[in-house]
């Protein structure tokens, strides 16, 4: 259920701090919202020191995400945890067309020759010698206005994934429609927070959640856009709107930042 935002009271033709929000980003909406949104799936390899990173990352490169992209899946971000708990682990986003398509990637794989050929010493691993120790699954539907992944500029690059929790199913529903259609990523875009994906959680342990990632050059360049986007005009009138404040919509934010192996595609 939606509990939508009045964003002509916001945004639409209004001046929010001296500054009028420009029309392009409501026509890059309108043409995003003819796009079906995106299933994402955050894998989590939970590693223990030693030889299992290297076996992994093997067998991401030259065999799994070669077969999701042949599965139409893609593109295929692999992170390492820099800053942030569960450290060591690697992260893998895979994008999928459809829900249906999450689910019948399993069966794809196994029909894959060459998956099973470049895979084989991750996939036929033995209880002595794991491939991980441990793997968590989120699935995720992308935001209806930013339906699929924006592949970051080229060059060195950090990566933030933060994870919004809600105390209920409306809180959650508006927290998404203040940043879906209410104007925030709009003005993360215009503050220097360069978005990767917006999503809705289906699943995970403290639902109703949201998980975004953004992108920076560096950290120095991530504590100045953050700062630059605290004192705008435009967030702090969004954020102090009666039913849109953080102690009425939101119980916690998880934060990690990240680094992308050498053959990410994100």
């Amino acid at each position: 259920m939606a509990y939508p935002i009045d964003r002509r009271a916001l945004l639409a033709g209004a001046t929010l701090g001296g500054m009028t929000v420009a029309a392009s980003g409501t026509q890059a909406q309108s043409r995003a919202a003819t796009m079906a949104p995106e299933i994402y799936e955050l894998r989590t390899y939970h590693l223990v020191n030693g030889s299992m990173r290297a076996r992994l990352d093997a067998y991401l490169r030259d065999a799994f995400i070669p077969a999701a992209q042949r599965a139409g899946c893609g593109p295929i971000g692999v992170f390492t945890v820099s800053i942030g708990p569960a450290s060591p682990s690697v992260l893998v986003l895979i994008p999928h067309p459809t829900l249906a398509d999450f689910a019948a990637l399993p069966g794809r794989l196994a029909t894959d020759t060459r998956h099973a050929q470049a895979g084989a010493a991750f996939l036929d691993a033995t209880p002595t010698a794991p491939g991980f120790a441990s793997l968590d699954v989120k699935l995720m539907r992308a935001f209806p206005h930013m339906p699929s992944v924006e592949k970051p500029a080229s060059g060195a690059r950090i990566f933030e994934l933060r994870t919004y929790f809600s105390p209920s199913a409306k809180g959650g529903a508006t927290k998404i429609e203040m940043f879906d259609t209410g104007g925030e990523i709009e003005i993360f875009r215009r503050t220097g927070l360069t978005p990767v994906f917006f999503a809705q959680d289906l699943t995970g342990e403290r639902l109703p959640s949201l998980t975004y990632m953004l992108t920076f050059p560096d950290l120095a360049t991530r504590e100045r856009n953050w700062g630059t986007f605290v004192a705008d005009p435009a967030w702090k009138k969004l954020i102090a709107t009666p039913g849109l404040t953080d102690p009425e919509i939101t119980t916690g934010i998880d934060n990690r930042i990240l680094s992308p192996t050498a053959y990410s595609q994100i």
